[in-house]
């Protein structure tokens, strides 16, 4: 009994599988997903993922397969693609569209995970779902938590954690991403839930351009500004990236963000994933 602690760290017990799902198959579906489920028969809490700024949501396959197998399922959507600057109302609305679905009926998880997956006994627990997200991600998790955003879609499940992985709020205090989640208070940010931030030593470092975790808009930020209950874990020998999977282009890869020089992506994703399950399992009462 006394490793359990640390078997977050290494692949869970529970094979996976993935499945890319989009309009064509659900009408319904506000954006393309990424399901990430395990195969053994039960009901599994939920966590939906939202990507960082023009990133594929199939490049947190390997991460998130890795929380998977602990027995939790991810559904990352692909909320927009090769833009240059955005308001965030538009993530936000769609990630409570996408949230709404879940729960639908006739065609929403329980429907993705049985016809979709061919997986008859793998339910979605949604009186355990949290929220989840990378960089801008992270951003518009706390801002759907904290109800920002207009009003036209009205969330209707509740979620009960949020995770943000190395959250980034713009280019700088004076240049945040509308609208805004960071006020520059000590504990105002009141989500109504046990919150885990995570972030990078590397983030704030440059490789030419702009950081990519700048300070004052990054993690720390949003740590200090998080109301109780609040966890900070910081990976602080690697980058803003380095949890992606291995077969990122190049050029993700390598000229964005500072990143870990030792191949060790690996390292990075099972501390982080480890992390995220320890956390969940803990905040959702499941352990």
């Amino acid at each position: 009994m006394a490793a359990m602690p640390t078997m977050v760290f290494e692949a869970g017990p529970m094979e996976v599988d993935v499945k890319h799902v989009d309009k064509s198959m659900i009408p319904n579906l506000a954006k393309p997903l990424m399901v990430v489920a395990p195969k053994e028969a039960g009901a599994y809490p939920v966590i939906v993922f939202l990507h960082g700024w023009n990133m594929l949501n199939s490049w947190y396959e390997q991460l998130l397969t890795h929380v998977a197998s602990h027995g939790f399922i991810a559904v990352a959507p692909q909320l927009y693609w090769m833009v240059v600057s955005e308001p965030d109302a538009d993530d936000i609305d769609a990630t409570k569209r996408i949230t709404n679905w879940l729960a639908d009926h006739d065609k929403g998880l329980a429907y993705v995970l049985k016809d979709v997956f061919k997986l008859e006994h793998v339910e979605p627990d949604l009186t355990k779902l949290a929220i989840a997200g990378h960089s801008r991600g992270g951003q518009t998790a706390f801002a759907v938590a904290l109800g920002l955003g207009d009003a036209k879609t009205k969330l209707e499940l509740k979620f009960s954690a949020l995770i943000s992985v190395d959250p980034v709020a713009g280019v700088s205090r004076a240049q945040q991403l509308e609208p805004k989640v960071l006020t520059f208070e000590p504990d105002c940010l009141d989500v109504g839930m046990p919150v885990l931030v995570m972030g990078t030593g590397l983030g704030p470092k440059h490789i030419g351009g702009f950081p990519c975790a700048p300070v004052g808009v990054n993690h720390a930020e949003f740590y200090r500004e998080c109301a109780p209950p609040r966890y900070h874990h910081v990976v602080k020998d690697y980058g803003h990236l380095d949890m992606l999977d291995d077969n990122v282009p190049y050029i993700i890869n390598n000229c964005m963000c500072m990143r870990n020089q030792h191949n060790t992506k690996d390292l990075a994703r099972r501390t982080m994933g480890g992390a995220m399950v320890a956390f969940l399992r803990a905040k959702l009462r499941i352990d």
